[in-house]
């Protein structure tokens, strides 16, 4: 039995999702952003996510018509799940799709998650919405399933298709339609979970292990910046040993690593444990933009022209390289640091939206042209503009006596460093 698909939410991970499936069949493509709708009506993708041609291929129907999902008997919910100002799971997002979807729900329907949530809230919070909003009981009327996302931003390499596609369902009927649906576009195959909690904690921890192993390399950089030695130096002499993992240090955001974590720890809290490795790496990784611009004032306060006031260029501000992905983007806490110091700080990304970023963050990104003369370059995100100009491009945003430059990521080549420039690394 062909199962008619639907995709509810189309961001980051929603339209690839839309693609992949539309590659082969008629698809609903549904978003509450009208104008998300119609920029995709017309072949854009604000995200650079889909390529424009396999998004012109693709049969999809998008819509912000809730109506239209009737059409549909497969749903696939993608909508984001981040947190509030208190680091809590915000389940808004997801509870509101799923009133969307289950006000259309049809006896035979079935509904799966992708979006990242803690073990248990599949059951627990979506599916009594679905009951509600449909009138229709879960296991009787429709069944449901959870397949976490695992697709990365801007990586062109692991995409949707080729990513092993962890599923579950309700039950085991359900699980095997559910597989046999991905596995129609995901080349790579599917992984059976046994359990829909299962598949639900898999996704968590997928993150949460990365965000533990980076939060351990950022506290070596704490350390070794004390001891006056170069982090980078030392992973890669370690890192000739077979068993030595590859993590580097860095700036963790995102909405993902810097998110996933705190649903798990949500969940361990309610059942009254203390999750203290976890809740660690998360502090760590949350001081580290702080740790960046104390180490760029401090290098500026021991300048051989004293100053009372400075001015930072700091290039970069979405969340990772190559997208204009802003959510959780940890930028903002070398900015915020900088200008709790007095420093004036100006920023340049060639790829985020000015708009997004002001209301955002109160960010205003500069054109390169437009930039001021610096006494200091944050490179904190590595976009390939700025990796291909290189020192002669950080160079020539320095003022004459401009002397500091911080290499979030270590991709200046540290040997052509200009003689007169303080090159700090991560």
């Amino acid at each position: 039995m062909t199962r008619h698909i639907s995709v509810v939410g189309l961001g980051y991970v929603g339209l690839p999702v839309a693609v992949a499936f539309g590659a082969q069949q008629r698809v609903v493509g549904f978003d509450i952003d009208a104008t998300r709708v119609a920029e995709l009506r017309v072949g854009e993708d604000r995200t650079h996510e889909v390529e424009s041609a396999k998004l012109a291929a693709a049969d999809i129907s998008f819509t912000s018509d809730p109506a239209d999902l009737q059409h549909a008997d497969f749903h696939i919910v993608a909508v984001p799940t981040p947190i509030d100002a208190l680091k809590q799971p915000d389940l808004a997002p997801l509870l509101s799709a799923s009133r969307t979807v289950g006000a259309q729900l049809k006896r035979g329907d079935i509904v799966v998650f992708e979006s990242t949530v803690f073990p248990g809230a599949t059951e627990e919070q979506c599916v009594p919405v679905l009951e509600r909003e449909s009138g229709l009981r879960a296991g009787q009327d429709f069944s449901y399933g959870y397949s976490p996302e695992r697709i990365n931003p801007g990586d062109k390499e692991h995409r949707f298709e080729n990513i092993l596609k962890v599923v579950s369902g309700s039950d085991s009927a359900t699980l095997e339609v559910v597989a046999d649906v991905y596995g129609s576009v995901v080349i790579a195959g599917v992984y059976r979970a046994p359990s829909v909690k299962v598949a639900e904690a898999a996704k968590v921890i997928e993150n949460t292990q990365r965000d533990l192993n980076i939060a351990l390399m950022n506290e070596l950089a704490v350390m070794f910046a004390r001891m006056d030695l170069d982090t980078r130096d030392v992973l890669a002499a370690a890192g000739t040993k077979w068993n030595f993992l590859p993590f580097e240090p860095g700036l963790v955001g995102g909405h993902c690593i810097g998110v996933d974590p705190y649903y798990l720890t949500h969940k361990a809290t309610e059942l009254g444990l203390t999750p203290e490795v976890i809740n660690a790496g998360r502090r760590i990784n949350d001081d580290v933009g702080a740790f960046i611009a104390q180490a760029v004032v401090k290098a500026l306060l021991r300048g051989p022209v004293p100053q009372s006031r400075f001015q930072v260029t700091v290039l970069g501000l979405s969340f990772k390289e190559n997208v204009p992905d802003l959510r959780n983007s940890r930028v903002i806490d070398v900015i915020e640091e900088l200008r709790a110091h007095g420093i004036e700080v100006q920023v340049h990304d060639p790829f985020v939206d000015v708009d997004e970023a002001n209301e955002e963050y109160g960010v205003e990104p500069v054109a390169r042209a437009d930039l001021k003369p610096a006494d200091a370059v944050v490179l904190a995100v590595a976009h390939k503009e700025f990796v291909t100009a290189g020192w002669d491009g950080v160079r020539s945003l320095l003022k004459p006596q401009g002397r500091v430059v911080y290499d979030v990521k270590g991709v200046l080549d540290r040997a052509q460093a200009p003689a007169d420039v303080v090159l700090l690394r991560l």
